[in-house]
């Protein structure tokens, strides 16, 4: 899952594989995880070295997910009893429990790939290469995780949905809570058909979200520990705040907001960079029970105006400027703008504190509207350090974010409190195998939902240190992003990397994740080997900003990882795969991706719009909810994630994924990333159109078009080979990672004067980059 933002014109990294030398250039992992295309089936399984552990199995028989601790020494075992996982009474004819798998097994649907043997390699032992199916954590690894086991996984798995209640009610109360909830835990409909769609959980528990993330590691003597650190935009400019100075800052915002009017209930909109400022704005709204907004600092004026019409806040909170790399990005007037909008509609904001960011702009140079603005720095710092905390119910809402639809009315998914604390402190801890002497850096922009679950309240709630950076990945260098890793010693870095790697030491680094796209399999082993130094597991993790947090995603320790894969469900999610009429899929299979039964985390509505809440996600699949992603499962239960179902091009009533092409055409050594859109066809009803970057150093040539396309011809089919290939030195990714598809689309129409609002892209500029390529 990798933003486009970490890439400076496809220039890559030195890979050394165990037997080859270094290399010039690296695939970034760019594309949704389908068919590893380029391993070779016919290879007979081999010792490549005395690390290397090939595994030979009867060929009747799916492996079993069971227990280990493994003995290295024992991954050459094997059983001849099937199972899925989810048993636990299961006989074996080994010496060991862990993984089994079959030596010959048939073509898997679109996601899984063939996979004729197992060839595992160990953590630390050995590099991943396209003859390895599977990655298992080490020994050390596993004995120290927070997760130890698969039979671990499986009891605690086994009752989070046996007994759901019980299990997070135990959990739940780890936290503060002013007052518990009542005897019913959860409460929900999923079913349409049986009335309105509602989730509750921990319903009249009484609790503050703000003082489990600060007030709680105080009091429990982690005050002088370092909440954040934060890493400016130019080198030399950083800060870090304790735990202890942290809620200082908190209150005094909250003590502001107060005093200007904001109470329980009311919205708030934040439009700033990653300064600290706005984890402290979002964290003070919810001390004082009112509900954030967060809007990313990228937004136009318009699309900001869009998002405070609908909330109608109360203020909004935002700063002079910003600088992104080189670039000054003047926040204040893009505010200004959305405030006249807004005005013109009717909703009016009496109250705009602005922040002076003196490192982009000094407050001389700002516009001001005297009785609206004033300076953060001179109001905030007079109030007391001391705010007396808002206890709320668990369902009061904690926060709206509004998802950057392509057309119609943005979204306001709206997350409550007390489920959401639960579930994604939860999700934090054990996806990352959190310690409490980590220091954890996540990427991504708190105007995206993974800043809010896991930049702030995930890890505050833990009690961790984290890293923020309120800069460019690549300024004034692409190794920018590591200088920080080896600066600040982080040891869990969950991010989109692409570039530089080598250079750096990165011998801090114990857990990786990855954000944005999904990554395939032959990007994962990039990530795996080059940035971890085959040390790291990967938490390659599926979410949704409805989700909240973790749904599938790898738990370090707990069993292997198969490279592209999500892997197994999170506690308590029940992930099922539908065929187009609804009907659950059992064992090997392909289709939709739904969740039946809610979770902690799940959201709870639309924001003003319940109706499309339901249409939207519940109506599709009465009983479930829609995730809109396809799904395959393998023979070993492991989840595949291909991709959102309406990335489906029919060309001559062949239905093929989007994914599944890119994946293809990512498959050519020379080929750095793709993506595909489908476009209107005179013939064929629709073609398909690719959007196609080279790696470093390679030039475009008639040749090396020819051969993409003979690539996918020869995976897939003569029907699945793209009728263009766009040359493509970026593509337009917001800065979590998102291919703008909608954009590709367009461009791909020659309907140029519907591009829309570019403003949310890393790298505007790409777009013109494309148009100019279009007759290339």
């Amino acid at each position: 899952m990798i933003s486009s933002s970490f890439t400076a014109g496809g220039v890559g990294v030195g890979l050394r594989t165990h037997d080859s030398p270094p290399v010039t250039y690296i695939k970034p992992l760019l594309t949704p995880p389908i068919l590893d295309h380029r391993c070779n089936n016919n290879k007979k399984s081999k010792f490549r070295s005395s690390t290397r552990r090939s595994v030979k199995a009867p060929q009747t028989q799916a492996f079993l997910l069971v227990p280990h601790p493994f003995s290295q020494s024992e991954h050459t075992a094997a059983a001849s009893s099937s199972s899925v996982l989810g048993m636990t009474n299961c006989s074996l004819n080994t010496t060991t429990n862990h993984l089994r798998h079959v030596e010959s097994m048939a073509v898997l649907p679109s996601g899984a790939g063939k996979i004729p043997r197992l060839n595992a390699v160990i953590l630390g032992e050995a590099l991943a290469s396209e003859e390895d199916d599977l990655v298992f954590p080490s020994d050390d690894f596993a004995r120290q995780a927070l997760l130890p086991s698969a039979q671990k996984y499986l009891e605690m798995y086994k009752r989070s949905v046996e007994d759901p209640a019980g299990f997070w009610s135990d959990i739940a109360s780890q936290f503060l809570w002013k007052s518990k909830w009542g005897d019913t835990v959860c409460s929900e409909n999923f079913d349409i058909r049986n009335g309105n769609v509602y989730v509750q959980w921990f319903k009249g528990g009484i609790t503050n979200i703000c003082y489990n993330c600060l007030d709680r590691n105080v009091d429990s003597g982690n005050g002088d520990k370092i909440a954040f650190h934060w890493e400016g935009n130019e080198r030399g400019f950083h800060d870090s705040l304790t735990y202890t100075q942290l809620l200082s800052q908190v209150c005094q915002v909250a003590n502001y907001l107060r005093d200007i009017g904001v109470k329980k209930g009311d919205a708030v909109v934040i439009y700033l960079p990653m300064l600290m400022e706005l984890p402290i704005a979002m964290l003070a709204c919810a001390r004082i029970g009112a509900v954030h907004s967060v809007v990313f600092a990228g937004f136009s004026a318009d699309s900001l105006a869009q998002r405070i019409m609908d909330c109608k806040p109360k203020v909004v909170l935002t700063c002079n400027a910003v600088k992104r790399g080189s670039k000054v990005i003047h926040l204040k007037d893009i505010v200004d703008a959305a405030l006249s909008e807004s005005a013109k509609n009717g909703i009016s904001v009496d109250a705009c504190l602005t922040y002076e960011n003196r490192s982009a702009m000094m407050r001389e140079t700002t516009k001001w509207q005297d009785g609206r603005d004033i300076w953060w720095q001179d109001v905030v710092p007079t109030y007391s350090t001391i705010c007396e905390v808002e206890w709320v119910d668990a369902e009061d809402p904690l926060f709206l974010l509004y998802t950057s639809g392509s057309t119609g009315k943005p979204k306001g998914v709206l997350h409550t409190t007390g489920g959401y604390m639960v579930y994604t402190a939860t999700t934090f801890k054990y996806a990352f195998d959190y310690k409490p002497s980590d220091i954890y850096w996540c990427t991504a922009d708190c105007g995206w939902i993974t800043g809010h679950s896991y930049v702030t309240y995930g890890p505050l709630l833990n009690g961790a240190t984290v890293v923020i950076y309120e800069g460019a990945p690549n300024y004034p260098d692409p190794g920018r992003c590591w200088d920080i890793v080896d600066k600040f010693k982080v040891t869990i870095f969950y991010t989109a990397p692409t570039l530089y790697v080598t250079r750096y030491s990165r011998k801090s680094l114990r857990v990786l994740g990855s954000v944005g796209e999904p990554i395939n399999p032959s990007a994962w082993r990039w990530f795996f080997n080059v940035v971890g130094d085959s040390r790291c597991p990967i938490s390659d993790t599926w979410w949704q900003t409805e989700t909240g947090g973790f749904m599938i995603a790898p738990l370090p320790g707990a069993w292997p990882q198969k490279p592209g894969s999500a892997t197994f469900p999170f506690f308590g999610v029940q992930p099922v795969i539908v065929d187009e009429k609804g009907v659950e899929i059992e064992g090997e299979c392909s289709g939709y991706l739904c969740v039946k039964s809610s979770w902690p985390g799940t959201f709870r509505t639309l924001y003003g719009d319940h109706e499309r809440y339901e249409t939207t996600y519940f109506k599709p699949f009465p009983g479930y909810y829609f995730s809109g992603d396809g799904c395959s499962r393998d023979k070993d239960g492991y989840y595949w994630l291909t991709g959102r179902v309406d990335d489906v091009i029919n060309v001559s009533g062949h239905r093929i994924g989007t994914a599944e092409v890119e994946s293809a055409l990512v498959s050519h050594p020379q080929c750095a990333e793709a993506a595909v859109v489908g476009v209107e066809h005179e013939v064929k009803g629709q073609g398909i159109y690719a959007f196609v970057t080279l790696v470093d150093g390679i030039p475009y040539s008639e040749e090396l078009r020819r051969n993409l396309i003979t690539t996918v011809r020869n995976q897939i089919g003569p029907f699945a080979a793209p009728d263009r290939i766009h040359w493509a030195p970026g593509l337009p990714k917001t800065r979590s990672g998102k291919i703008m598809r909608r954009i590709l689309r367009k461009i791909a129409s020659r309907q140029l004067d519907e591009l829309g609002d570019t403003s949310t892209l890393a790298d505007p500029g790409v777009v013109d980059q494309l148009i100019a390529l279009a007759d290339c």
